[in-house]
């Protein structure tokens, strides 16, 4: 067995018989597609929703589709402009109308692109502190103020958008399977 990995290692050293490449980079990778994944569906969900429908609640106690949306992009901007060493507002939260919205959460993940973009193994788990004190890693941070925050507004929102009748558009493909 030990003389069988000897002969592999000098194959792969006189190039034999390669050994595949480490893909640089594993976690921090899979940690930008799923953000990839919920920017995507976000994105094509703000677009879906009909601009008449954006003042729509299912109840009285819950928040319109379009506080959803600004609610999503404030709070993907403030985490990742605090990321990027620039802390920034939105005030998305404020708007109402689909057109400033869509721009809104167009801003927010233009600088998640950059927060998640700057993202590597080797700086995932530096820590930081946020402007009310709290220390987060880098990584820590990204994965659950921006993925999983994201992908748990998304699920109010698909709810908003059945009920409306429109498929969702992480079940556009799997719909009548």
């Amino acid at each position: 067995m030990k003389r069988s990995l000897i002969v592999i290692l000098a194959a792969a050293m006189v190039g034999d018989f390669p050994i595949p490449a480490q893909k640089a980079d594993p976690f921090s990778g899979e940690v930008r597609q799923m953000y990839d994944r919920v920017k995507n569906n976000l994105t094509k969900m703000a677009q879906k929703m009909p601009e008449e429908s954006y003042n729509f609640k299912p109840t009285a106690e819950t928040r319109t589709f379009a506080q959803i949306v600004g609610h999503v992009a404030d709070v993907q901007a403030r985490t990742c402009s605090a990321i990027n060493g620039a802390p920034k507002s939105l005030n998305a939260a404020a708007k109402t109308e689909k057109a400033e919205l869509t721009a809104m959460l167009k801003e927010s993940f233009s600088l998640c692109d950059q927060a998640f973009g700057s993202l590597t193994d080797t700086n995932a788990f530096e820590t930081f502190v946020l402007p009310q004190g709290q220390h987060h890693s880098k990584a820590g941070l990204l994965m659950t103020a921006v993925v999983s925050h994201s992908n748990e507004e998304y699920g109010y929102m698909a709810v908003y958008l059945r009920l409306k009748g429109i498929v969702p558009p992480s079940s556009e493909k799997s719909e009548g399977h």
